[in-house]
């Protein structure tokens, strides 16, 4: 039974109130038999922002947009060794159910006299979201909001899930991880171009992406962490490189700055844009990208900041180009349980292949834990675009946002 509780509350802080980063090693104990949990989250919001645009934008109302859930297997398969599998419920891009990945980790192995060699490894495999950098653990994934203290993803964001495998080295606060993927969310053996109407074979051996992270990670008393971290990801080629592409399920604003093209695509939820608000990348063949990430925890005050680059190229070829983006976080946490919070963050994402391009994002809101996995929250949000020659010289949205999440 006791072993079956920690994992279970190991499961439950990656869906807690505050930050957590990689999962803590799983406890190994004496193994007596299979346990398997099921979770789930959702998420439900409130809509109400303006756009504007000096070009014509599709018009928008407010009101609650589409529900979105998932569901979560956990599984404790042999000591030290456990399995995961997410799955996608309902969510804005694709409305049918769908498996988002699955892994399995493994702090032991099944292999005798390996115990004092795994003391401080960690190794993952499956079909999982990529670490790299920290940012993503301050992210909405579909209806697992719980983790964001605000509305909307990084407008930048560096997240996909891809076949991969990680290797961690933890010991006594230092972090050292090592992972190589396929680069790629969409796994495929031959492409066809319908332009040159030709077919192309796909060696995954020669589209390898390379990744790592190291840092330091100190915990001094409760509520008293420091977290510095480094990271870097490589891809030399790949037929749809997906670093930047990952997010299948839609971001958290719904049908912001779209150019109305006349047709039922704009509006119905499976066809119309999904990225509206983001902003990135374009490249999907060559890819690098590195990222530095800075977490502080003191009482109620918690603060995150992030500065991150790329470059590569697009299918299509061309010369390199790139992108940079800074993020400053802060949230101060109130009440006898830090139910209550108060923040605001800015991003900011820059082009350097267009001059003066890019855009600006600042959230401030307020959020309550009504319990350890139910979180209510409130933000306003501005966002503004420069130098977009689709939209003007003066163009973005700005409003209230509400949403409510349960992840358990």
């Amino acid at each position: 039974m006791k072993r079956f509780l920690f994992l279970f509350i190991c499961i439950l802080i990656s869906t807690g109130a505050f930050a957590q980063f990689e999962m803590p090693q799983i406890d190994n104990k004496p193994f007596q038999k299979v346990k398997v949990k099921i979770g789930a989250d959702f998420a439900m919001q409130y809509q109400a922002l303006n756009q504007h645009a000096d070009s014509t934008l599709v018009p928008i109302g407010k009101g609650v947009n589409l529900p979105t859930a998932n569901m979560k297997l956990n599984a404790y398969l042999a000591p030290g060794i456990a399995v995961n599998v997410s799955i996608y419920l309902s969510s804005r891009h694709h409305l049918e159910t769908w498996v988002e990945g699955g892994y399995i980790i493994m702090d032991r192995l099944p292999i005798k006299g390996t115990d004092e060699f795994m003391k401080n490894l960690t190794v993952k495999a499956g079909v999982m979201e990529v670490n790299f950098g920290d940012l993503h653990f301050f992210r909405s994934n579909n209806g697992n909001v719980i983790h964001n203290s605000f509305i909307g993803n990084p407008v930048m964001d560096a997240f996909t899930t891809a076949p991969a495998l990680e290797i961690y080295f933890r010991k006594n606060g230092f972090l050292l991880m090592g992972g190589v993927s396929s680069g790629t969310l969409k796994p495929s053996l031959v492409g066809y171009s319908g332009y040159t109407h030709k077919y192309t074979p796909y060696n995954m051996m020669d589209e390898l992406a390379f990744y790592g992270k190291t840092g330091i990670d100190k915990t001094f008393a409760k509520h008293q962490r420091v977290r510095v971290t480094a990271s870097f990801y490589y891809n030399a080629k790949n037929h749809f490189g997906s670093l930047y592409f990952g997010d299948r399920t839609g971001t958290r604003f719904y049908m912001v700055m779209i150019r109305p093209t006349y047709s039922s695509t704009d509006v119905n939820i499976s066809d119309e844009p999904f990225t509206g608000g983001k902003y990135g990348p374009g490249f999907t063949n060559k890819i690098k990208a590195y990222m530095f990430n800075a977490y502080a925890r003191y009482q109620g005050l918690e603060v995150f900041g992030s500065i991150e680059g790329n470059s590569g190229t697009t299918a299509f070829g061309g010369a390199p180009f790139g992108y940079s983006q800074y993020i400053g976080m802060a949230n101060y946490y109130l009440g006898a349980k830090d139910q209550f919070y108060i923040g605001g963050r800015i991003d900011v994402a820059n082009n350097s292949k267009v001059k003066g391009q890019g855009i600006t994002r600042f959230e401030t809101g307020l959020g309550w834990f009504f319990t350890k996995n139910i979180i209510i929250k409130a933000t306003y949000v501005t966002q503004n675009y420069r130098n977009f020659s689709q939209y003007g010289n003066n163009a973005g949205f700005n409003g209230i946002m509400f949403e409510a999440g349960v992840s358990f």
